[in-house]
């Protein structure tokens, strides 16, 4: 079963279950994965894992740049919110993986491409971004590769 054919039978599952939050997120994700497809003239029926992965990563990403702005205006209601909403999406979502497995796997792309510089950061960022799309958080990444160029 895909990730988007388990999107499906979840939403019809939370429709049972009469579970409206979870319902909500769930159709709030199937409508920027069907978004996304149209604007990328995909085909409707087919939908790949990668495509549901990368939808999935920008909503959550999204959400907690969100949460950080409500947190700010102390609308806790709001952030609460949110953090179900992201729970919710990060099911579908393969494991992230911790700081030392992506400093192992920044080390081995450091390794492959040597570096010379901050001039190479997009290099390094672009064979990083393509390894551990949808597993590791970017931000944490481009902190990790900062560091290491400026070292």
């Amino acid at each position: 079963m895909t990730l988007y054919e388990q999107i499906t039978s979840d939403m019809k599952e939370a429709m049972k279950n009469h579970d409206k939050e979870r319902l909500s997120t769930i159709r709030l994700l199937k409508s920027a994965i069907d978004l996304y497809k149209i604007n990328n003239k995909m085909d409707r029926a087919n939908v790949e894992d990668d495509v549901v992965i990368e939808v999935a990563s920008k909503q959550i990403k999204t959400h907690k740049a969100s949460i950080q702005e409500f947190s700010r205006a102390n609308r806790q209601d709001l952030v609460d919110g949110l953090k179900k909403e992201i729970e919710v999406i990060s099911k579908y979502l393969p494991e992230e993986l911790s700081k030392e497995e992506i400093e192992k796997e920044i080390n081995a792309i450091f390794d492959i491409i040597k570096p010379t510089g901050k001039k190479d950061m997009g290099k390094i960022m672009k064979e990083v971004s393509t390894k551990l799309k949808g597993r590791a958080d970017m931000s944490l990444v481009s902190e990790i590769v900062n560091s290491k160029l400026d070292a």
